[in-house]
């Protein structure tokens, strides 16, 4: 399994292989490698992305010559992955097998912030 994180320009789906950072005391924009982690003031881009990015005049593009490889799986996406099998393995009980006590009244439901309240006989 793969990292999770996207290209951050819009509209693109594609995985991101390269994170940008602007240093802007110097007018510079730094295209490397993906980042370990996704930081506040970064952009994960994707290789088709960090490969054509222009800057603004008076600015400069320092990009890193090398191949965009995409991050090995790390040990967050393999739990992950087996929370979402353990999540989808358990039985949903169904409202028809909750036992409910006839002669115990009226009976109310709740389903996430509404409360439903069956009609007095």
């Amino acid at each position: 399994m793969r990292s999770t994180r996207r290209c951050s320009r819009n509209g693109c789906p594609r995985q991101a292989v390269a994170t940008l950072t602007y240093v802007y005391n110097e007018s510079t924009a730094v295209v490397g490698p993906l980042a370990a982690f996704a930081e506040p003031h970064t952009y994960d881009l994707c290789e088709q992305h960090a490969r054509s990015l222009t800057a603004p005049r008076g600015w400069q593009v320092v990009r890193h010559e090398g191949e965009f490889e995409p991050p090995p799986p790390t040990t967050d996406d393999l739990v992950a992955l087996a929370e979402a099998v353990r999540e989808a393995a358990r039985p949903v009980q169904r409202p028809e097998e909750i036992d409910v006590d006839p002669n115990s009244g009226p009976q109310t439901g709740r389903r996430g912030h509404l409360r439903v309240i069956p009609p007095a006989h």
